[in-house]
């Protein structure tokens, strides 16, 4: 996550302590970016998550673009089957709502906190197994 100039020490702090609790939740990867996203935005959403280190199989990426009030959700081959376009447009709309009132880091938990809840796997009661 680049923290360029969007956060504080106490922000970045908060946001990477969020994407550690959604990746302990969800057993995926997340990454956040802030920053433009030029003349095509979802091309370079895609080229940074394909470029990330982290498992690009596993990793959701939150890109925003402040400037041009642009937000995009990236997900990986196996992060998609854990989050579909409806769990990501929820995630968008929790995002987006906390946005218009000026608060980009509690954007950013609230959509990391929806994006690990939709992914968490159901904790299986019953079993074949003993």
């Amino acid at each position: 996550m680049p923290a360029g100039e969007a956060f504080s020490p106490g922000q970045a702090a908060t946001v990477e302590r969020t994407i550690a609790a959604a990746e302990t939740q969800s057993g995926l990867r997340f990454s956040v970016y802030v920053g433009p996203l030029s003349a095509e935005p979802r091309a370079r959403a895609q080229a940074l998550h394909s470029g990330a280190s982290a498992d690009p199989a596993r990793l959701v990426l939150l890109a925003l673009d402040l400037s041009a009030k642009r937000l995009e959700i990236v997900t990986g081959v196996t992060a998609r089957e854990a989050l579909d376009d409806r769990s990501c447009a929820l995630a968008a709309l929790t995002m987006t709502s906390a946005l218009s009132a000026g608060d980009l880091v509690g954007s950013i938990v609230d959509g990391l906190a929806a994006l690990a809840e939709h992914a968490r796997h159901p904790k299986v009661l019953h079993t074949d197994q003993p």
